[in-house]
């Protein structure tokens, strides 16, 4: 069972580019998770048979959005955080407004997961969502998914927009403190690890030069010079049940590219819903 995590950055670009489909064809997702998709559905000529779709389109036009593409048909789907959750955390602020508004989280349940896409938000350059993405956002991704978690694991998945660690930058020391790799970004990360959730690639590919986006500047992407800043972490109970987890740099179509998580379907527990 292959799961699939693109930050597209803008569905059309990619699939005018004609790239879209072939990488579809090529890899077969069973599960397929988009960031970035910067659309609406009326808005896209696409066709993947086989497939339910659902997406989380933002209201304003042509940024952020999520969408996630599965064989399977979601036993239930939620779109963006609940309200309590969205409440619980003050997302009602001037600096970013209603929480639900940009199209940033999917859950889909399946028989034996959640499955969770998020496009995280960016701190900026001047850092001034900063405070908001360490008080309120990271807290309230954590709290949701520990709360699902509550009846089926979860495979969350996505542009988490930070590198968790030196080795997850090919440029650590000047980018210290800047969009992506301050401190307070790294901590929320780290939370999600001490809270139990397992960063797949970790568990197969150590070092550096793993890297899923690059600038478009410079020839990074030719140079790879890049950073990791997209992941697929999972419950601690579906650890064993990975038996891959891999970085596809050779697909192209957006300054990212997809991460993926292999599971054995015989490895997979039941999971319960209230």
């Amino acid at each position: 069972m292959k799961i699939y995590s693109w930050n597209v950055n803008g569905i059309r670009a990619v699939i005018k580019k004609g790239l879209f489909t072939p990488f579809v064809d090529a890899h077969r997702p069973d599960i397929l998770c988009l960031q970035e998709t910067k659309a609406e559905r009326g808005q896209v000529a696409i066709d993947l048979p086989g497939y339910h779709e659902v997406w989380n389109s933002a209201v304003k036009k042509g940024y952020a959005g999520t969408a996630i593409f599965s064989r399977a048909k979601p036993l239930s789907v939620v779109l963006g955080f609940p309200p309590e959750f969205a409440g619980r955390w003050e997302f009602g602020d001037e600096l970013y407004g209603n929480a639900n508004e940009e199209g940033r989280v999917i859950t889909a349940e399946f028989e034996h997961f959640f499955v969770v896409t998020v496009y995280t938000p960016n701190a900026k350059d001047d850092l001034s969502r900063l405070a908001l993405r360490h008080r309120h956002w990271d807290p309230a991704f954590l709290a949701w998914c520990l709360e699902l978690q509550k009846t089926k694991p979860v495979v969350f998945c996505g542009d988490l927009n930070v590198a968790h660690t030196e080795l997850d930058l090919a440029n650590p020391r000047p980018n210290r403190g800047k969009k992506g790799f301050t401190d307070e970004e790294r901590e929320g990360f780290q939370h999600f690890v001490d809270a139990g959730f397992v960063d797949t690639l970790r568990l197969f590919r150590q070092g550096n030069g793993h890297y899923s986006w690059w600038s478009q500047r410079s020839n990074a992407r030719e140079k790879n010079v890049g950073w990791r800043i997209d992941y697929v972490l999972v419950s601690p109970a579906l650890r064993p049940a990975v038996v891959d987890a891999a970085i596809h740099a050779e697909v192209m179509g957006s300054d990212h590219c997809p991460v993926s998580v292999t599971l054995d379907p015989a490895r997979l527990g039941g999971g319960s819903r209230d």
